[in-house]
């Protein structure tokens, strides 16, 4: 009998002793969990932007459905609010900003608004102020150059790493002849140097290589000195606004080349058939971004089917990818919270570093950083968007593991 008393005492003891603790992790908990965002109504990133906002409040609103996030430091779920501010697509309205969601609104996670132009002034600000910027899709190589505890890109690939599965499928083309055209800014300019650099290895040298501004709105006069240089191919890297604008200029030109490459089609498809139309991106190649391909097996959140068809049936659309960006920004910073032993930036940074990377697979593909900051994990191949009736249907023509098809190559004039 007092063998089982010393027993049901020591029980007693460490039930009162995990209650206490328990007690004191929920008694310095936070009432909700504030994440600072911006997004941007009006100006060139707006579409995108949006994009990006709507998906990440479809992650806050679900999770805040099921009681908030789990919090390991606080051993108990948490809502989340998010804060947000309208920075117009300016750079210097989103430094303001910015800074006001760190100092003023003292939030305890800060996620960047759309893009590396918008997110290149969080960038030195988190940093100074010791925050971590969870970065969703600002992905300029000049952000990644040293080791940082202050950011994690983590729903879209570093720049750098985009271009090499296109570069290489020029190469496997044949193709000798190439003309480039990209926007001075470092998210294009860092892929047009990534593909000059792996086209060289391969033997090849452009026969055309230009910047314009970011701003660029006619292509005109460029196009007819591109067709001067006889290209094989003719691969412009910019903005939504600029593929749009160089994609029209090109269709309305009457010029043909028997391969054309932009970015945007494959992230903003819908906004591009109603700008180009379909005959302006008929046999032009892009990136194919998530939900264009899916990912069935994932371990953690919804996988990407399931996420279009959620989605789907809460805001009444198709989701883009920058909405597919938005929500797996939320689902990485859900798992962030639930690893990190404590409730600090360091701690949210080693929870990404050291238990994520490598080891979790999202609606995105498989999430995985560099201690500078940069993802490589979540690649994208190489699409063309091949006429169906009187829509398109995107076919992968590279890498081969991931291919749907072949490509039609040269491109038929339309």
């Amino acid at each position: 009998m007092q063998v089982l008393a010393r027993k049901l005492k020591t029980a007693a003891a460490a039930v009162a002793l995990a209650a206490a603790s328990f007690g004191a992790h929920a008694a310095g908990a936070p009432a909700e969990i504030k994440i600072g965002t911006l997004y941007a109504s009006t100006g060139p990133f707006a579409v995108a932007s949006q994009g990006q906002y709507e998906g990440l409040k479809f992650w806050a609103e679900g999770v805040n459905k099921d009681g908030g996030v789990f919090v390991k430091a606080y051993g108990k779920k948490i809502p989340v609010k998010i804060v947000a501010y309208d920075d117009q697509s300016s750079t210097s309205t989103a430094t303001t900003l910015y800074n006001q969601l760190i100092t003023q609104d003292k939030v305890d996670v800060l996620v960047a608004d759309f893009g590396s132009v918008l997110t290149s002034v969080a960038v030195p600000l988190a940093a100074e102020h010791h925050m971590l910027l969870i970065d969703p899709t600002g992905s300029g190589a000049n952000f990644f150059t040293k080791k940082t505890d202050y950011l994690a890109d983590v729903s879209i690939p570093s720049s750098t790493v985009w271009p090499i599965p296109l570069a290489n499928f020029v190469l496997k083309q044949g193709i000798k002849r190439v003309a480039i055209v990209y926007d001075a800014n470092d998210f294009d300019a860092s892929q047009a140097e990534t593909l000059k650099a792996v086209l060289a290895k391969g033997g090849v040298t452009p026969v055309y290589y230009h910047a314009v501004p970011t701003t660029e709105s006619n292509y005109t006069i460029l196009l007819h000195t591109i067709k001067a240089a006889n290209p094989q191919a003719v691969l412009e890297f910019g903005y939504a606004p600029n593929d749009i604008a160089f994609l029209r200029g090109l269709h309305q030109s009457g010029l043909h080349f028997d391969m054309t490459f932009t970015i945007f089609p494959g992230q903003l498809l819908a906004l591009m058939k109603k700008n180009v139309g379909v005959d302006g991106l008929a046999y032009t190649y892009t990136y194919p971004t998530p939900p264009l391909v899916k990912y069935e097996k994932v371990n953690y959140g919804m996988n990407t089917a399931d996420f279009v068809k959620a989605f789907q049936g809460a805001e009444h659309k198709a989701p883009t990818f920058l909405d597919s960006a938005g929500y797996n920004t939320g689902l990485v910073m859900q798992y962030m919270f639930e690893k990190s032993p404590k409730f600090t930036q360091q701690d949210f940074h080693g929870a990404l570093l050291n238990d994520m990377s490598g080891k979790v697979t999202t609606l995105l593909g498989p999430f995985q950083i560099n201690a500078n900051g940069a993802q490589l994990g979540q690649p994208f191949p190489v699409a063309q968007m091949v006429p169906q009736g009187k829509d398109l249907k995107f076919v992968v023509v590279y890498p081969q593991e991931h291919a749907t098809g072949k490509p039609v190559y040269p491109a038929p004039k339309r």
